[in-house]
């Protein structure tokens, strides 16, 4: 059986640090895990018009987190949070990607920020800064490594990342300030921290539609790993 070729979002920046002009960027572990699991990795430039061409060479979408949100216009707010800043080309191709892949009933995982955009395009709205709007919060952007535990999650009973993971609890790392805000029809949030704030979503309604907001792809846990082993076989289909 041929391996399926996941593709992956880039990050971007403008020039500075790495080039004089402006590049892009990922963390070589979302290559490595995916890879690990069985899949061929293959990075995304933000061509929106190729959105097509794209999907046409890939078996299942990743998108991955960064140090930026997606702008609250898009889930219906007028008001941003002093926090909130956006990348609007990467966030453009990431939409048309997401929207393009669910069209098709492409496997999808979302992380971290891509949990939260994958929210949005499936109608849920965000949290914009979680400090502001849960009491008691956890330290969600958490002051140890990112490859270390930050806070457990309780995972709903009977959902498609229960039945991946196997555990009613998953010891994750986390590095958001945003999160989502609700469960629209269509959506199940799957994953909760102590504190409430909502830490996983899923859309039944897909072949293969997962949002998680810790960072899977530093393998800190078994369920980890299993949740990218989960994601390649669904894109074997």
């Amino acid at each position: 059986m041929s391996k399926p070729v996941i593709g992956i979002t880039l990050d971007s920046e403008e020039a500075g640090g790495y080039s004089k002009f402006p590049w892009y960027a990922v963390r070589e572990n979302y290559a490595a895990a995916v890879a690990q699991a069985g899949g061929v990795p293959l990075a995304l430039p933000h061509e929106t018009a190729l959105t097509e061409e794209y999907l046409d060479l890939i078996d299942g979408l990743l998108v991955t987190g960064g140090n930026f949100d997606v702008d609250p216009s898009l889930f219906g707010e007028g008001k941003r949070h002093e926090t909130v800043k956006t990348k609007d080309r990467r966030t453009g191709f990431e939409r048309a990607m997401t929207k393009g892949a669910l069209a098709r009933d492409m496997p999808v995982l979302g992380i971290c920020g891509g949990q939260q955009l994958l929210h949005v395009v499936l109608g849920g709205k965000l949290i914009q800064h979680i400090p502001d709007t849960v009491s008691d919060a956890l330290a969600h952007e958490q002051p140890n490594p990112r490859d270390e535990a930050g806070h457990d999650v309780t995972i709903k009973s009977g959902t498609l990342l229960d039945k991946i993971v196997g555990a009613e609890t998953l010891a994750v790392n986390s590095a958001h300030h945003q999160a989502a805000l609700d469960e629209p029809e269509g959506v199940i949030v799957n994953a909760t921290a102590p504190d409430g704030v909502f830490e996983g979503i899923e859309a039944p309604g897909y072949r293969f539609c997962l949002g998680v907001q810790w960072h899977p792809e530093f393998l800190i846990n078994d369920g980890d790993g299993k949740i990218f082993a989960a994601f390649i076989a669904a894109a074997r289909k």
